[in-house]
């Protein structure tokens, strides 16, 4: 576990969408603090809940700005910078550094598989030298699931060796244990965050530096809780709130639910090529969340 940089419970924050399929900054700053105050030790922004591949570079920026202008602390923030175009994860990234969030993102050049790994050694190096000057913390995406190209823990090993604490840690969205372990074991003050709120007992005790969760979005308190405490009662109903999206679309799902919780029926629009959420599972997700809510006040 890295006793440095980010850590703890880390919400992948939804990102609002305008009716003209823009970001909504206002509703999206206002989850940001919502999060916050509830209990999240930071967020990660522009992620694969945050629908960053389905905005333009310009849109992107707007909203890291706009995070900025707002006054949030960008310090524990997280910003998905990664493109399938190297001259944009550069642009994304500088454009992070110059504002100040605490680390960026970024997931493997997504269009081309089976690359070698001196090609993503190389996509790494040009991200890192492009930043020299204001030396952002970079993590790295794995989610092969999504981008079908992989980080594997011999070349993730190499470009700690290279590039040394410029390379601050890992997303695990892979959901194996085992890999994310191992990257852990890298180096103990190389930060691995595993994608599920489930893993954050095993957290605490050492083995990763937190979690960053799209369920986060609909139960910070009790990850922070299980976090800060040790509260398995806490952790157990996170999980069960996150098990309610087992089998359904994760990202519309989970603003779906944003948009009970918060009475907002806005929150639930995605961008396309992603679709709304359906009323049968929403109203499936929706009478299990207010289950566990209940009985946690009963």
């Amino acid at each position: 576990m890295t006793t440095k940089g980010l850590r703890g419970v880390f919400a992948a924050i939804a990102t609002a969408v305008d009716e003209d399929n823009s970001p909504d900054l206002a509703r999206s700053l206002a989850l940001a603090r919502f999060l916050l105050e509830a209990g999240c030790d930071g967020l990660n922004v522009l992620g694969t809940t945050g629908e960053a591949t389905s905005f333009s570079l310009e849109q992107r920026q707007r909203l890291m700005s706009a995070y900025k202008s707002a006054g949030l602390p960008l310090e524990r923030l997280m910003v998905g910078t990664g493109a399938a175009a190297l001259a944009d994860a550069i642009a994304l990234t500088q454009h992070a550094a110059d504002l100040g969030f605490g680390g960026a993102l970024i997931l493997p050049p997504f269009y081309y598989k089976n690359v070698p790994e001196d090609g993503l050694a190389a996509y790494v190096a040009a991200i890192i030298e492009a930043t020299s000057d204001r030396p952002i913390p970079i993590y790295l995406y794995h989610f092969p699931a999504m981008s079908a190209v992989p980080w594997p823990i011999d070349l993730i090993a190499r470009l700690r060796q290279a590039h040394g604490a410029r390379l601050a840690g890992l997303k695990d969205s892979s959901g194996d244990m085992a890999y994310a372990r191992a990257a852990a074991a890298i180096d103990p003050d190389f930060a691995v965050f595993p994608s599920s709120e489930a893993v954050l007992l095993e957290a605490r005790a050492g083995a990763f530096a937190g979690c960053i969760s799209a369920t986060a979005n609909v139960n910070p308190d009790l990850c922070a809780r299980a976090w800060r405490t040790g509260d398995r009662a806490a952790l157990d109903d996170a999980v069960a709130i996150r098990k309610l999206f087992d089998g359904k679309p994760l990202v519309p799902g989970v603003k779906a639910l944003l948009a009970h919780i918060h009475g907002d029926a806005a929150w639930a629009r995605v961008m396309p090529p992603l679709a709304p959420f359906s009323a049968q599972d929403s109203a499936s997700v929706i009478a299990g969340y207010d289950s566990v809510r209940a009985r946690r006040v009963a």
